[in-house]
């Protein structure tokens, strides 16, 4: 299957259960498959283990079950944006293309062009310090894909923003899903969830809908 197939599972969960140590299970019998295009919303109350479910994606053992998660690069947005205090915001949208060898000069078209799809333009040579958090935010977002993600995890991506900003990473995420990328959002927002193509729900019952 080429990387452009609608097909291709990019991950794949079979009776996943996860606690620490001899503490209660976080969940168990997670059974669910994702495919490129996929958004999914990784949904459930405080302590259910959200945030958990994506460290076991991103290569974590889980405590029992098995994760299979196709090859390819894989990005994780956290929560809280960080960044370099005075660095730019272009500077962190290079970062990845000079990882992969490119000159600065060459990768500054791909900077640019990734900053204005973020309505980061007038912020390129902002320093990061000085971003707002949705500006903070969505130049996470600039960055993961700068890095050609075929996956990416996002924690919480609008618990601190305004609703303008929400709309706008939630936009963005559902496009980037619909770019042949599976997007993995751990979150408390309905408005994530009614944007997602599944819903993995934590708690009570774990499961898809």
């Amino acid at each position: 299957m080429t990387a452009g197939d609608h097909s291709t599972i990019q991950i794949s969960l079979r009776g996943v259960g996860h606690r620490f140590g001899e503490g209660p299970w976080l969940f168990r019998g997670v059974d669910s498959t994702f495919v490129a295009g996929d958004l999914v919303a990784v949904t459930g109350p405080s302590g259910s283990g959200k945030s958990t479910l994506l460290s076991l994606v991103a290569g974590g053992a889980p405590t029992e079950g098995t994760i299979e998660r196709s090859r390819g690069r894989l990005q994780w947005i956290f929560q809280n944006p960080y960044g370099s205090a005075h660095r730019s915001a272009a500077d962190h949208v290079a970062l990845p293309f000079l990882a992969r060898g490119m000159s600065r000069a060459e990768a500054e078209p791909e900077v640019q062009r990734l900053l204005e799809r973020f309505n980061l333009s007038e912020s390129s040579a902002t320093p990061f310090r000085t971003l707002s958090g949705g500006q903070a935010q969505r130049l996470m977002l600039a960055r993961a894909l700068a890095a050609e993600p075929t996956l990416i995890l996002v924690d919480e991506p609008t618990s601190q923003l305004d609703p303008v900003n929400a709309t706008m990473v939630i936009d963005v995420l559902q496009e980037l899903a619909g770019e042949d990328r599976t997007v993995l959002i751990a979150t408390h927002d309905p408005r994530v969830a009614d944007r997602a193509t599944q819903r993995l729900i934590l708690g009570e019952r774990d499961g898809t809908s």
